[in-house]
């Protein structure tokens, strides 16, 4: 994703609201007799109120704490992989609205867990995202392996349909099941109809979209989106998919795969 413009960062833009500002605080300290005899001078009064909304406002785009682990209701989880790579960018409000659309009740927040540590195999559901091609360690490698043949799950998708980040992804799910590849999932399998009836996943260019899905013993434990099933409009932390061909009902299907995930 593109982060956005920081908000802190004095740019033409900051300097024109300053401008607009200072006009009418200016003309009014005319009128005003309360400011002639103040010894502060307008421009800095102005400076002043100016810096305080622009503290306020970075203080309100500064980052969350951390989500932990929540006891009596579903937690999912948020990977670190490869060198460092973390899964940002995938909005979680799927997990507020699947404690408002079923009797699922699950932590708000997805919790952020290193593919190569034991903290995982807390978590019965996980998300993999980003974008730029990557490796994976030794070590994550046979976490994920060791995770998925445990009832794990994960979601791998492709930030903003990054396709340096397929390839990375194929590449290394083959080298965790040489023996089990994806396959395609049709849209009558039960990852499609678990919360929501949901009959073709919508692309924001031409065409639908699909999922592709690792079986073990009968279960899917595994989906990979190649188009990206991050909603990343409602991801929040400067986040933009500006460019890639996202999964439009992708907060509907998140829904229907943590569901499946905890009743299959």
């Amino acid at each position: 994703m593109i982060p956005r413009r920081n908000a802190v960062q004095e740019t033409d833009m900051n300097r024109s609201i300053r401008n607009a500002v200072a006009t009418p605080l200016i003309l009014g300290a005319m009128s005003m007799a309360v400011l002639a005899w103040s010894p502060v001078p307008a421009q800095s009064i102005v400076d002043s109120i100016f810096d305080d909304l622009v503290e306020q406002e970075a203080e309100e785009a500064a980052p969350a704490e951390p989500a932990v682990i929540q006891p009596g209701i579903v937690n999912c989880a948020t990977l670190t992989y490869g060198n460092g790579k973390s899964s940002r960018c995938f909005s979680e409000e799927f997990l507020s609205q699947i404690s408002r659309d079923s009797h699922i009740i699950a932590n708000p927040r997805l919790v952020p867990a290193n593919l190569e540590s034991s903290e995982l195999f807390q978590f019965p559901f996980a998300v993999m995202t980003g974008e730029g091609n990557f490796s994976l360690t030794e070590q994550q490698r046979v976490n994920m392996r060791h995770y998925l043949e445990g009832g794990g799950f994960i979601i791998a998708s492709a930030g903003c349909s990054s396709d340096t980040w397929q390839q990375g992804f194929r590449s290394e799910i083959a080298k965790v099941f040489p023996e089990i590849g994806l396959t395609r999932i049709d849209p009558s399998h039960p990852v499609f109809h678990t919360v929501y009836e949901i009959k073709a996943l919508q692309r924001k260019g031409r065409g639908t979209a699909h999922l592709e899905g690792l079986e073990i013993d009968g279960k899917i434990v595994l989906i990979f989106s190649p188009d990206g099933l991050n909603d990343t409009a409602m991801a929040g932390g400067n986040c933009c998919c500006c460019g890639g061909d996202e999964i439009r009902n992708a907060r509907q299907m998140n829904v229907n795969l943590l569901a499946y995930t905890l009743t299959h």
